[in-house]
């Protein structure tokens, strides 16, 4: 199996594991813990697990020069991407998470534009515009929800701002992963990010009553989420990044919504209205717009 190959598994695998985080992670918060407590433990868990793995590799000195970098892509990728999705999953529900996160190819695309200055042509700018006016028409509609979703416009804003942030952590990374060990990298941004979130989520990481929390419904879900959806799901793109284009890498998102909704609605976390449904396939079409052209030449 070629590097090429493993990529394109590992950027699957990945994504398998967050379409069911949509539903796994919305059922803990708020009961349990608080979306910023659960960053707290999320980060926490990470790097701890990213520095006992480091033992076990060679130690890669980081240059000076990259330090900058490190820094932002642990802020993008560790602390805003992270606590706006999970604020914005107690605040909505999981289907509209799931969805909404497919925009993120067109946001890499648009930000490879601007900030790479990548051509855009009339087929790729009616996708940019199909899928920004399918999640808009999610962020607006705010149905009355029995979802536990107390504000779905400002939660299905929260995950816009999510997969942004995403968005640009991938192209930023990029350059990373293909320089340094991929466990060096991600000891230093969940370290980093850790520290930065700190002050936002120690507050909610305290008031957890740890010792009265069920196995099945709080614990397994909270390692679930740390182990899986961060510690593996962050190792996996970023092997996926070292041998595959960002776009490419981002593209695997609108697989998310397969998964995430047929297990929101099969465990009954969730429905699927008239206004999901346009959405969706106004945000489709848009992925399908602009990475069509760019995956086949990968």
């Amino acid at each position: 199996m070629n590097k090429r190959t493993l990529g394109l598994l590992a950027a699957l695998v990945a994504t398998l594991i967050y379409g069911f985080n949509h539903t796994i992670a919305k059922n803990v918060m708020p009961t349990y813990i608080q979306p910023f407590g659960f960053i707290f433990l999320r980060v926490l868990g990470a790097a701890i697990l990213f520095w006992i793995l480091s033992l076990f590799f060679k130690n890669q000195k980081i240059d000076r020069k990259d330090w900058p970098r490190i820094l932002l892509c642990s802020f993008l990728g560790m602390v805003i991407n992270m606590l706006a999705f999970f604020k914005g999953l107690e605040l909505s529900t999981p289907i509209n998470s799931s969805v909404l996160i497919t925009v993120v190819p067109i946001l890499v695309f648009s930000f490879s534009v601007i900030i790479l200055k990548e051509k855009v042509s009339l087929i790729k700018m009616l996708g940019i515009s199909a899928g920004f006016f399918g999640a808009l028409i999610l962020i607006l509609y705010s149905p009355v929800s029995g979802y536990n979703a107390p504000n779905i416009p400002l939660g299905n804003l929260l995950f816009v701002l999510n997969s942004s942030t995403y968005g640009l952590y991938l192209i930023f990374v990029k350059p990373l992963v293909e320089k340094y060990n991929i466990i060096t990298l991600f000891r230093w941004l969940f370290l980093f990010g850790f520290i930065m979130n700190f002050p936002i989520t120690v507050q909610e990481f305290s008031s957890v009553d740890w010792v009265n929390l069920p196995l099945k419904q709080a614990v397994l879900p909270m390692i679930y989420v740390v182990v899986g959806t961060t510690f593996f799901t962050y190792l996996l793109n970023a092997y996926a990044l070292s041998t595959l284009k960002a776009s490419t890498v981002s593209s695997f998102v609108y697989f998310q919504p397969i998964v995430g909704i047929v297990y929101a609605l099969t465990t009954e976390n969730d429905s699927l209205t008239i206004i999901n449904v346009i959405g969706m396939l106004l945000i489709f079409t848009g992925v399908y717009l602009v990475t069509k052209k760019i995956e086949s030449n990968i």
